[in-house]
Order: structure tokens, then sequence, then C-alpha cells
């Protein structure tokens, strides 16, 4: 089953994805703009974690697809807690050229859309390091997120520490979201 937006398809990670994904997964300027840390790696390093993350229903990570585009980033649903109905989500759009068009926003609408409506999820949680704005901004103001905290000096970047802001949707701000701007309609 794939997962439609208004302009993007949320597919399965398959094999023909990977020279994409490695691309990305070597290049600084996205690593600087999401958490987590990363080493450079190899091909053959994206082939093992592709071979690691099939069959993980509490970990599921997707690739982001345009009919005109082909494949333009990653967006997945980990750490899923399915008693308790919530996850983590985290995007990345790859190329610098397709931001700022839309492709984010629709992504999230379709995430949320998919783990509130078919998985019925009660929240979504994420994070957000405090110099990347216009991650912040969509998410929050765009997309229905709310800021629920902060985590001082979480994030090393560029020889000094960032905070974390952590952020949320529940199933009730996702619903709310859509009744006021219909964005399915």
């Amino acid at each position: 089953m794939n997962i439609l937006g208004k302009k993007v398809l949320i597919r399965a990670i398959e094999e023909e994805d990977l020279e994409v994904l490695h691309k990305w997964a070597n290049d600084p300027n996205i690593w600087y703009m999401v958490g987590g840390w990363h080493f450079p790696g190899s091909m053959a390093t994206q082939k093992e974690w592709l071979k690691k993350i099939q069959g993980d229903y509490l970990n599921q990570r997707f690739v982001i697809d345009t009919p005109d585009l082909g494949v333009i980033g990653t967006v997945n649903l980990v750490d899923i807690d399915w008693k308790n109905n919530h996850a983590f989500t985290g995007l990345i759009l790859g190329d610098k050229d397709i931001r700022g068009k839309g492709y984010g926003v629709d992504t999230f609408m379709a995430i949320e859309r998919y783990a509130f409506e078919e998985l019925h999820f009660e929240r979504l949680d994420g994070t957000v390091i405090e110099y990347n704005q216009i991650a912040f901004n969509m998410i929050t103001k765009k997309c229905g997120w709310k800021e629920e905290g902060r985590q001082r000096n979480w994030y090393f970047r560029k020889n000094r520490y960032w905070d974390r802001i952590v952020v949320g949707i529940t199933r009730n701000d996702y619903f709310e979201l859509i009744k006021e701007n219909n964005y399915w309609e």
C-alpha cells in the first residue's frame, strides 16, 4: 500500500532508491539540518541498512516520490509504540531546489493522515534543531504541530551546542487542522 498526498506518493524503499539515498546520506548540508549523527557511508553500508530495515514493524522508513521528479526525500514512522499508539516521525527533502514548493507540507499531511486515519495513532512526536526555523515554521504553522518543550544544548554542530525543540501533534490537533484548512478536499 502506498500513502498518497496531493503532490507526493510515500512508498516503501526499494533497492533502486539506494543510489539517491546514498548521495543524501553523505551530504553534510542535509545532516546539518536534522537530528542524530552520521558518519560517511559506502554503498555497501547502504545495502546492509536496507536489508536490516525490511520487516521492522516498529520502525517504518519510506521514500517520498513524485510523478515529475522521482524520489525527492524520505519520511519515517519510527519507535512505534503499538500499545499506546504513537510514533516519532521525521522528514528529509534531498535536493535543495525542491524545498519551499509544498512537498514537505504535503508529505507531513499525508503521513499524519496515514498515522491518524489508518493506524489509529493518538499522537506523533518529532524534534527540530533550534536553528532550523524553516522546518519549525512549516510543521507548526502549516501542519498542526505544537512545541512541547526544549532540551537545552542537545545538538552539537559547528563547534557549539544547540537546543532540541520537542514537537508533537495529537489526533485531535490533526482533525481540527483538517476541519480548519480543508486540506483533503
